[in-house]
């Protein structure tokens, strides 16, 4: 995992910005699953998954952790918002990186952390 600090902050920063814009009113993504799940939220879970499983166990510094789990549940948040749900996604990366691996689909692991929040917090 060569350069993971780099991708992590690289990730962080992008969904920073569209944290911001999707916070916005009168802006909205033209395809939010692309651009909240499978190019955002999915992949700060599959770095994620990549330390834990890629043969070689990644030690994530708590910062690079944070930043992870922080970009994720932007993108998580700004997907809800653009589905009509008002959501404070408050997940952890670990939960959603379990659900990533049993699913293995990144929308269906929005499914299940957005319409059911309190299973997700009790799996935590």
């Amino acid at each position: 995992m060569k350069h993971r600090g780099a991708r992590i902050l690289a990730l962080a920063r992008q969904a920073e910005r569209d944290r911001r814009r999707c916070e916005r009113d009168d802006w909205s993504a033209s395809d939010p699953e692309q651009r909240y799940l499978r190019e955002g939220a999915g992949q700060a879970i599959w770095l994620y998954v990549e330390g834990r499983t890629g043969g070689r166990f990644v030690q994530f510094s708590a910062a690079e952790y944070d930043a992870l789990e922080t970009a994720m549940n932007d993108w998580l948040a700004c997907y809800a918002r653009a589905t009509g749900v008002d959501l404070d996604a408050s997940f952890t990366l670990r939960t959603a990186a379990e659900l990533l691996l049993e699913t293995r689909n990144i929308h269906d692991v929005a499914a299940l952390l957005i319409k059911n929040d309190d299973w997700s917090s009790a799996r935590a």
